[in-house]
């Protein structure tokens, strides 16, 4: 029988999962779910297909803001005022691979740019991720 002592990731090969213990996270199951989702090409066609009609120049981007949106509901945190408590955590973000997460204010800011061509999009993105073999 083999032994599996450190795993990687083929979405991110800095992420490396070992079993020799040390620090924990009880979100570490997203970790997975961005691989699958990565496997699938589900983020590139949020990347692709997902847009707003603002013009302004963000730190934050809208793609990345709804793949935060969408992992925080995943592991439960289902309001954007989460996103205060989870700016640094080390799991969000090494699945988002940025720095810290977007804060409530700017997610808040990120829904109330969305419009009815939104659900156009999602409509889209949702037709699109079934014709995925």
């Amino acid at each position: 029988m083999d032994i599996l002592n450190t795993f990687s990731f083929k979405s991110n090969r800095q992420i490396k999962i070992n079993f020799d213990g040390g620090d924990l996270s009880s979100d570490a199951g997203l970790l997975l779910i961005k691989e699958f989702a990565a496997k699938i090409g589900f983020i590139k066609l949020i990347k692709r297909k997902f847009k707003t009609n603002d013009t302004s120049v963000r730190f934050h981007k809208d793609d990345e803001n709804l793949m935060q949106m969408v992992y925080q509901i995943i592991s439960a945190y289902f309001e954007d005022d989460c996103a205060d408590e989870l700016t640094l955590d080390p799991v969000f973000n090494a699945i988002l691979e940025k720095n810290s997460l977007a804060s409530q204010p700017t997610l808040s800011r990120f829904f109330n740019r969305m419009e009815e061509n939104t659900l156009l999009q999602f409509d889209d993105i949702d037709k699109c991720s079934c014709a995925v073999k």
